[in-house]
């Protein structure tokens, strides 16, 4: 059993700058992720809204942070958590176990569906969660966009460079972007947004996804649909306090549990962006390091 004083859950911006400022600090860090490092970063194509960059790819970004994280030597391990032994502060994973004296949540959050039937059947063969994962398989071809957000949004104006035509459908009247992505939306010549609908059904043969039925009854043909409907905290393996599923957190990222704490997207505040995520992290690190010099 190998013994660690903070293990991160979550290689996502927040838990990738709580784990180099911990390591920089002297203190036994372990980063454990499931996934791809860089979290959600890796589904973004530009980012324009993090400082001391103009512009910056999400999957360059991603990759940047953990190599920053690997020259600063911190522990990585990309395995799957399959239990949280609370009360002797152990991390079970599928291959290990890991002991600690602070544990913090970096998790991040998860994209909803729709929840209509054959959608998980067909996630891979037609709908997607991710524009800049899927999209070069649709060049040329009609997709369609779920959504009125910032990701929605995005998503739109990287399928449209490569795809025929998009339709975004909103289920409200007006988007609720930043006026800088509405703005460069209206220029698009390819995008027709669809208010004030919702997909009421898929329409598929035996292999693929070919179209939708909308609430007004309208039938649209694609070949692929994004969906950018928000997010679901990953959180199922915190016992403690949480709202709306979000992890709850004093100032310094401390949950209910007072070994435990919280940092990015999975715990409930008002802004999730990018920056507050790092900040998270850096809070979170600053509250351990404090206590263990």
């Amino acid at each position: 059993m190998e013994e660690y004083k903070v293990i991160v859950i979550g290689a996502g911006i927040s838990g990738i700058s709580c784990a180099i400022y911990l390591k920089r600090a002297g203190i036994s860090t372990l980063l454990i992720e499931s996934n791809a490092p860089g979290g959600q970063l890796n589904k973004i194509d530009i980012i324009e809204n993090y400082p001391g960059y103009e512009k910056v790819n999400g999957s360059d970004l991603a990759m940047s942070l953990y190599s920053q994280a690997m020259n600063a030597d911190v522990s990585f391990v990309s395995d799957e958590i399959k239990k949280i032994d609370y009360e002797k502060r152990i991390v079970i994973t599928g291959n290990h176990e890991y002991t600690f004296t602070y544990l913090v949540f970096a998790t991040g959050r998860r994209d909803k569906l729709l929840n209509l039937n054959h959608e998980e059947e067909f996630l891979g063969r037609g709908i997607s969660l991710c524009a800049t994962c899927d999209g070069a398989f649709y060049q040329n071809q009609d997709v369609m966009v779920v959504g009125g957000g910032n990701s929605a949004v995005s998503e739109v104006l990287y399928l449209s460079n490569i795809c025929r035509h998009v339709y975004l459908v909103y289920r409200k009247n007006t988007l609720r972007a930043e006026d800088i992505l509405k703005k460069r939306l209206s220029l698009k010549k390819n995008v027709t947004v669809l208010y004030d609908e919702e997909i009421k059904k898929y329409l598929y043969d035996s292999e693929k996804i070919n179209g939708v039925m909308l609430k007004s009854g309208k039938q649209i043909n694609v070949s692929g649909i994004f969906l950018a409907i928000g997010s679901i905290p990953n959180s199922e393996l915190f016992i403690g306090k949480k709202k709306d599923g979000y992890i709850v957190v004093d100032e310094n990222g401390k949950s209910s549990i007072p070994y435990v704490y919280a940092c990015g997207d999975v715990i409930f505040k008002e802004v999730y962006q990018l920056v507050t995520a790092s900040h998270d992290g850096v809070m979170v690190a600053s509250d351990i390091i404090k206590k263990c010099i």
